[in-house]
């Protein structure tokens, strides 16, 4: 209809006026409402997103016979998976006990073989003589965790000395079974079962997944040097595996926490059985 001229908006100013007289009370009532009813309204609480939980970074083994896959513990084990990280990546300052040389920049674990392979225990490598000797010229040690036990196949571990935690270094083993009589002792009067005194056992920095254990169950039963069959006393292998290169690939999108255990859940963990003969503990 297009807008009002003058003429015709001036004849009707007079009669919208008087009548807007009776009109306004009643729209700003409404009008009233109508904010105290908005007012009254509360706004709905933003949600607020879980944070997503990092994945750890995961240690892919590249070997002569095939790839092992353990995921690391760095909020158990921190300063065991740091220096493991940088000696596989050769970010880590080492010595090299053949040369006597101190080492950067270069991977100590490329080359390396499996030096100690033992059926139903452990196969241990991370020596860069070969011997089961050598290590990085450096001692890491990390706080035992008392909820991290080896109660399953493909625990990856800090090798020591008489199951000194201090004593670890470059060595690392990977075990076929479970082996609860390399639990950590922190009982204040030793752990006489195991023969062993508080603050001992090692450090466990990972976990391999089944076919890491399929793997290593298979190296363990290679031929020995000294017989077809490899044990305690003849754990040197014939032809042994060689580590290729360690590949850290860093932890990326999330993990999911594992749900909270019902205390009616809860297992009763039965007594420490003592070790083997065959069955040492893991030593450099």
């Amino acid at each position: 209809m297009g807008y009002m001229t003058s003429r015709y908006a001036a004849r009707g100013a007079g009669r919208l006026h008087h009548g807007s007289i009776f009109l306004l009370p009643a729209v700003f009532l409404l009008f009233g409402f109508s904010l105290s009813a908005q007012a009254g309204k509360k706004a709905p609480p933003h949600a607020t997103s879980a944070k997503p939980v990092k994945a750890p970074p995961v240690a892919v083994i590249h070997t002569t016979i095939g790839d092992m896959k353990c995921t690391l513990f760095p909020d158990k084990s921190p300063k065991a998976v740091s220096t493991f990280i940088g000696l596989a990546k050769g970010t880590k300052s080492w010595k090299n006990p053949v040369t006597n040389k101190q080492m950067y920049g270069k991977p100590l674990y490329d080359g390396v073989i499996f030096h100690r392979v033992i059926p139903d225990f452990v196969i241990s490598a991370g020596d860069p003589t070969g011997t089961g000797n050598g290590d990085a010229g450096f001692e890491v040690s990390d706080k035992l965790q008392p909820d991290l036990l080896f109660d399953q196949p493909g625990r990856l571990a800090l090798a020591n000395r008489a199951a000194v935690p201090s004593t670890s270094s470059s060595q690392f083993f990977i075990t076929e079974k479970d082996l609860p009589f390399l639990n950590p002792c922190l009982d204040e009067g030793g752990c006489p079962q195991v023969n062993r005194s508080k603050g001992t056992g090692y450090i466990i920095l990972g976990q391999c997944d089944d076919s890491t254990v399929e793997l290593v169950k298979r190296i363990a039963r290679m031929p020995c040097s000294g017989g077809p069959t490899c044990s305690q006393s003849n754990s040197r292998p014939l032809t042994p595996v060689k580590i290729v290169h360690i590949e850290i690939q860093s932890g990326s999108g999330t993990a999911t926490k594992p749900a909270a255990k019902n205390p009616a859940d809860t297992k009763t963990v039965s007594p420490i059985k003592p070790a083997p003969p065959k069955s040492a503990p893991p030593r450099n």
